[in-house]
C-alpha cells in the first residue's frame, strides 16, 4: 500500500512512493509574443508519482539503495555501518544465474563452491574465510536451519534479491558464525510485478520451464497475489565410467497473497513447496597413486538424495500512528532428506574398492517468529529511530543412519555398475536434536547535526541444545546465554561520501555430533572501517572496507589423540574489500569487486595449524562484469561479459599443498523485442580446467563450461 509522505519516515520498512510536485509555471510574455491584454499564462500543477525502492522489493538495474537486512529497518545502504552487498533480479537475469552461488559469485568477501561442483543444490560458501552454509542461511530475515543432510535448498527463480551482510550479525539474528549472513528475499505480490513464462534449455540436457505471474484480485487493489512455479530436469557434468549420467530434478511452487486490510495494516501470506531429487556420491575417487580417476564409488541405481521442503508463513505490519509501527514475521518449515550413498576404502591390492552402503533418513520441523516495534522520536535536533523486538526459533529434527555390510566391492580397473545393493538394515545412529533460541534486541539509529549517524544495538539470547539418543547411550543437554552488540558511527557528507567505523559481535553454540558432545559457544568480534560513496541522485555506488575479525573458542582436536576435542582454537581474518556497481550510461551497466583476505590460525590443539591459513580460503579474489545494450531495428540487443579470479587456496590445515589461482570468463547475449526475449549465457567460456580444492585426499572438481538458452514471454 502507498501512503503520503510522513515526517520521520526515513528509516521505515514499508515502501513509500516518491512523489514529485511540479509547481505552477508562470510564463512572462515576451515582446514578440505578448498580447495587449495578456500579462501571464499559468499552467496547471502536475504531480508525477514514481515508486521508490523498497528494501525488500525490486532493484532497478544493478544499484540498490536500501536494505533491511543489517538493521531490520528500511535503511539506505550508505547509512549502514557494515559491509553489505545486494544482488537484484536484473543482475541475476543478465548474468544468467540459475543458483544462489552463481548469483553472488561476483560479490566481494564471498568464496563460493569451495567444495567444488555439486549437482545436489547445496549452497557451499565462505564469507571472510568462515563457513556460511547453514549457520548463515536466512530467508526474508528469518533463519533457515539444517540438520545433517537436510539443508534448505534455494531456488533462485523465487527470489527478488539476495543480500550478503559481511561480518558478525548476532545483534539482529542471534546465533551465527563470524563471517556474516546471506538473506534471500522472496518475490512477493505487487501491482508492477512481471507476468512471464520462460523456457530454458542448456548443456547436460538441461530442460526447465518456469512462470511468474500475479496481480490484483479486487477492484481497489487491496488484495494482490503472485504465483511462482518451476520445473527442472537436468543431467550434470559428471558421469559414471559406463556412461550413466548423474542428474537433478526439481519441482517448485511459491504462491503468495497480500491484503491491505486498511491504510495502516497489511498482511502477506507466503508459502513454498520444493522437491529436489539428485544423484549422490558425486565425486570421483582417488587412485592408489594419489591421482584422480574417473571411477565413482557409488552406483547410478543406488546413489541418490531426495530433499523435500514445505514452508508457510506471514508478514504482518500495522501503523499505530505517524511515528510507531508494529511488525511480525512468522514461518513454519518442514524439511526431510532421504539419502542413499556409499562410503569406500581402497584395499591393499590397489584396485579393489571396499564399499559400505548407507541410508540416511532425516527430517526437521522449525518454527521461527520475529516481532518488533519501530518508532521515531525527536529530541531537539536529534532524531532517533528506535527498534525493540524479540524472536523465537524452535527446530526439532530426527536422524536415523543405517548401513549394510553386504555391499559388493568394485574393481577400479574394470568397474561394473548397477549391481544389486542390499538396503541398509543395521542402525548406527538414531536420535533427535532440538535447538531452542529466544532473543531480545534493541537498536537506536541516532541522527544528529544532519550529517552524523550513530547506530547502537544490543541483544540477549538464550539457547538450549538437546540431543536425545534413541539408542540410549549419548543423550545430552546444554543451555547457553550470550549478549552481543554492535556500535557504528557514520558521517554523511553533503557530496555523498560516507566514511564509517563499527564494532560487532557474534556467537555460535557448538553442537558437535550425533554423540551429543557439547562445548561453550564460539565468539567473534570485528572492527571494520570503510567508506561508501553514492552522491544524491547518482546511479552508482562504490564501497570499500578494511576489517579485523577474530573468532575464539573454536573446537579443535588434540595432536596426540585425534578423537579428543578441545575448545582451544582461535582464528583471525583481516582483509580489504572493494565493490562498485553502476549504471554508467542508459545502456551500460557494470560491476567490479576485489577481495584481499589474510586468514590465520592463532591457536589450536594441533600445533602444526598455528600460524597457517585455514584451507580453501583464497588470499585474493576479483571480479568484473560489463553489460551493454544497443537498440536496433529488430529489437534491443545486449552483450555482457565477465571475468572472475580466485587466488591460491591451501588444501590442508598444515599448508603443505595448494591449488593454483584461476580466472574464468562468462558471456551473455540477449535479444528483446516487445514482450519476447531470448538470452544466451555461458559460464566458464573457455572451459578452464581447475580444482576448487583437494582436501582430505579427495579432488573437488571445478565447474566445466556450461550454457543456457532462455526464451521468455511477458504479458
Amino acid at each position: 500500500m502507498t501512503h503520503p509522505a510522513r515526517p520521520f519516515r526515513l528509516l521505515r520498512l514499508k515502501p513509500l512512493a516518491r512523489a514529485v510536485r511540479l509547481a505552477p509555471l508562470v510564463l512572462a510574455p515576451t515582446l514578440a509574443t505578448a498580447a495587449p491584454d495578456t500579462a501571464e499564462v499559468t499552467l496547471p500543477t502536475v504531480t508525477v508519482t514514481a515508486p521508490a525502492e523498497s528494501p525488500t522489493g525490486p532493484v532497478q538495474g544493478y544499484v540498490a539503495r536500501r536494505s533491511a537486512t543489517a538493521t531490520k529497518t528500511d535503511t539506505p545502504l550508505i547509512e549502514t555501518p557494515q559491509s553489505i552487498s545486494v544482488v537484484g533480479r536484473d543482475e541475476i537475469e543478465d548474468r544468467g544465474a540459475t543458483t544462489l552461488l552463481e548469483a553472488i559469485r561476483y560479490t566481494p568477501g564471498v568464496t563460493v563452491s569451495n567444495w567444488g561442483y555439486d549437482i545436489r543444490g547445496y549452497d557451499w560458501l565462505l564469507i571472510r574465510g568462515f563457513n556460511a552454509q547453514s549457520t548463515s542461511s536466512f530467508r526474508d530475515g528469518l533463519r533457515q536451519s539444517g540438520l545433517g543432510y537436510v539443508e534448505p535448498i534455494t531456488e533462485v527463480y523465487g527470489l527478488e534479491r539476495v543480500e550478503v551482510l559481511r561480518g558478525p550479525a548476532s545483534v539482529m539474528f542471534g546465533r551465527g558464525d563470524a563471517g556474516g549472513v546471506v538473506n534471500r528475499v522472496s518475490k512477493t505480490p505487487s501491482l508492477d510485478a512481471p507476468r512471464e513464462v520462460e523456457v530454458q534449455l542448456g548443456s547436460f540436457e538441461r530442460r526447465q520451464i518456469a512462470a511468474d505471474f500475479g496481480g490484483a484480485l479486487t477492484a481497489d487493489n487491496s488484495v494482490l497475489y503472485r504465483i511462482v512455479a518451476l520445473g527442472l530436469d537436468s543431467n550434470s557434468q559428471e558421469e559414471y565410467p559406463n556412461g550413466d549420467d548423474t542428474y537433478q530434478k526439481r519441482l517448485y511452487l511459491a504462491p503468495s497473497l497480500r491484503w491491505d486490510v486498511s491504510p495502516d495494516t497489511s498482511i502477506t501470506l507466503l508459502a513454498e513447496v520444493l522437491r529436489n531429487d539428485a544423484s549422490d556420491d558425486i565425486n570421483y575417487i582417488t587412485g592408489p597413486d594419489g591421482g584422480l580417476t574417473h571411477v565413482k564409488e557409488g552406483d547410478p541405481d543406488y546413489s541418490q538424495i531426495k530433499i523435500n521442503s514445505a514452508t508457510f508463513g506471514y508478514q504482518f505490519e500495522h501503523d499505530f500512528n505517524e511515528a510507531w509501527q508494529f511488525r511480525q514475521n512468522l514461518r513454519y518449515a518442514n524439511r526431510d532428506a532421504d539419502k542413499h550413498h556409499i562410503k569406500s576404502s581402497l584395499d591393499s591390492d590397489g584396485r579393489t574398492l571396499l564399499r559400505t552402503a548407507w541410508h540416511e533418513d532425516e527430517d526437521l520441523d522449525q518454527w521461527t517468529i520475529d516481532t518488533n516495534v519501530q518508532g521515531h522520536v525527536q529530541t531537539g535536533p536529534v532524531i532517533h529511530t528506535l527498534l525493540f523486538g524479540f524472536d523465537w526459533d524452535h527446530m526439532s529434527g530426527d536422524a536415523v543412519s543405517s548401513y549394510s555390510n553386504n555391499t559388493p566391492s568394485l574393481d577400479i580397473l574394470d568397474p561394473i555398475y548397477r549391481q544389486s545393493i542390499p538396503e541398509p538394515d543395521q542402525v548406527a545412529a538414531d536420535g533427535t536434536r532440538t535447538i531452542r533460541q529466544l532473543g531480545f534486541y534493541a537498536q537506536d539509529q541516532i541522527r544528529f547535526n544532519e550529517q552524523w549517524l550513530l547506530t547502537a544495538g544490543g541483544r540477549w539470547d538464550k539457547v538450549k541444545l538437546d540431543y536425545d539418543d534413541h539408542l540410549g547411550n549419548n543423550s545430552a543437554s546444554q543451555s547457553d546465554s550470550a549478549f552481543t552488540g554492535r556500535l557504528g558511527l557514520t558521517y554523511l557528507a553533503p557530496n555523498g561520501v560516507a566514511p564509517y567505523i563499527s564494532y560487532a559481535q557474534s556467537f555460535l553454540p557448538n553442537f558437535i555430533d550425533e554423540y551429543g558432545t557439547l562445548f561453550d559457544p564460539s565468539r567473534a568480534e570485528q572492527i571494520e572501517a570503510g567508506v561508501k560513496i553514492q552522491p544524491n541522485g547518482a546511479n552508482w555506488m562504490v564501497t570499500g572496507a578494511v576489517y579485523s575479525l577474530t573468532k575464539r573458542d573454536v573446537v579443535t582436536y588434540d595432536d596426540a589423540d585425534s578423537w579428543t576435542a578441545k575448545q582451544t582454537g582461535k582464528i583471525r581474518s583481516r582483509g580489504v574489500e572493494l565493490e562498485g556497481k553502476a549504471q554508467l550510461t542508459p545502456r551500460l551497466k557494470g560491476i567490479v569487486s576485489y577481495t584481499f583476505t589474510d586468514a590465520e590460525v592463532l591457536e589450536s590443539s594441533y600445533s602444526y595449524e598455528v600460524g597457517k591459513t585455514p584451507m580453501q580460503v583464497p588470499r585474493q579474489q576479483a571480479a568484473l562484469w560489463l553489460d551493454y545494450t544497443v537498440p536496433t531495428g529488430i529489437g534491443a540487443v545486449g552483450l555482457g561479459g565477465g571475468l572472475r579470479y580466485v587466488g591460491e587456496r591451501w588444501d590442508d590445515a598444515e599448508n603443505t599443498s595448494r591449488e593454483g589461482g584461476y580466472t574464468l570468463a562468462d558471456l551473455a547475449v540477449r535479444w528483446q523485442r516487445g514482450p519476447w526475449s531470448v538470452a544466451f549465457n555461458v559460464n566458464n567460456l573457455f572451459d578452464k580446467e581447475y580444482f576448487a580444492s583437494r582436501t582430505y585426499g579427495n579432488y573437488q572438481l571445478g565447474e566445466e563450461r556450461s550454457y543456457t538458452v532462455t526464451g521468455k514471454y511477458r504479458f
